[in-house]
């Protein structure tokens, strides 16, 4: 009982560590950039008290959209990736390395290319559609040889191939491309959080809280499919419906990263991983909302970090989150291969 309770403490100092860094993150990102807002004018901003102006543009239309999405859409990467562990019991499976996030890429590319160029208008939400799909493509893809292939290195690697056929048929789409669509495609394939409005945090807003629930709701059963696949059935749990919703939710996640922030490395593989040691346990139904919450931290450090260290220059979110997501990556292959050499 004295374990149990120690662990328990364990996870509110976690959480709120987490919330803690959060709240701060959000802060700074509203308040630092080319233009700083000192602390009271964003608390004025807040309360609905008078302040200047263009102070309140920058706040309200520019960096909180953009900070709220890098907030939601962080958690819903490092969840997706937790989730996809999970389903391959693979300490480094996610998105972007099974190639689900190229897949997305190239189907949201073939609607922004063919149907952008011929003057058609897209919604936010047909581009989640879209992305949904071509997450699916991937993740079938990689369904098929995981029933061929049991080794985890060759099912990573299979995985970064069929990334590699996607980003090759995106570049041949581009080039049959007008110009502006080139501009439009590579600024949204670099990847970034910039640009949000209200309207695309309100549809993201729905689509993540939506799928997040759910997958409160399967939490036991993952628990149990954690344990093995035998333990599971014998606790009566339905292994090939869990699986497909694992896949669902974890695409659902993923494509409404990539539709509207583009690919976005690395978060869906280190988060979990980070989480896991600063809570000191793996059960789903603590994991979610930690790992959704240590998304949310990362992903908004890491703008932070993109927008302002080299500005007026803006670096791709990708890139900052390769440097701090690449070494986790690498520190929990050595520990395994540690643990396998003792």
């Amino acid at each position: 009982m004295e374990q149990k309770n120690k662990r328990r403490f364990r996870y509110v100092i976690g959480l709120i560590l987490l919330l803690a860094g959060m709240l701060v993150l959000i802060l700074c990102n509203i308040g630092i950039g080319s233009v700083s807002v000192p602390i009271d004018e964003v608390v004025k901003c807040f309360a609905g008290s008078q302040t200047d102006a263009t102070i309140k543009g920058i706040v309200w239309d520019i960096r909180l959209p953009r900070a709220l999405s890098a907030l939601i859409l962080g958690g819903a990467l490092a969840l997706s990736g937790y989730l996809l562990q999970t389903f391959f019991h693979n300490p480094i499976a996610g998105p972007f390395v099974l190639g689900i996030s190229s897949g997305s890429k190239l189907v949201v590319a073939l609607v922004m290319v063919f149907l952008w160029g011929g003057a058609v208008k897209i919604s936010s939400g047909a581009l989640i559609i879209a992305a949904f799909a071509g997450a699916l493509l991937s993740m079938g893809f990689v369904l098929l040889l995981s029933k061929r292939v049991q080794n985890m290195s060759v099912l990573v690697i299979s995985g970064i191939m069929i990334g590699y056929i996607c980003s090759a048929v995106t570049d041949f789409v581009v080039t049959f491309a007008d110009d502006a669509d080139i501009v439009n495609l590579h600024n949204w394939s670099k990847g970034s959080f910039s640009g949000m409005s209200w309207s695309n945090v309100y549809v993201m807003t729905v689509v993540v809280l939506i799928t997040v629930i759910m997958t409160l709701f399967i939490s036991k059963p993952m628990g149990a499919y954690q344990l093995g696949e035998n333990y599971a059935k014998s606790m009566g749990v339905n292994i090939r419906l869990l699986r497909v919703l694992l896949i669902i939710l974890s695409s659902f996640l993923s494509a409404c990263v990539v539709a509207y922030a583009g690919p976005v490395s690395f978060v869906g593989i280190a988060v979990p991983h980070l989480i896991k040691s600063l809570m000191g346990t793996n059960k789903p139904i603590w994991m979610i909302p930690a790992c959704f919450l240590g998304g949310s931290v990362f992903c908004l450090f890491c703008d932070l970090i993109a927008r302002t260290v080299f500005a007026p220059t803006e670096l791709s979110i990708s890139t900052v989150t390769a440097i701090f997501g690449a070494p986790v990556v690498i520190w929990v292959m050595a520990g395994r291969r540690k643990e396998r050499d003792e």
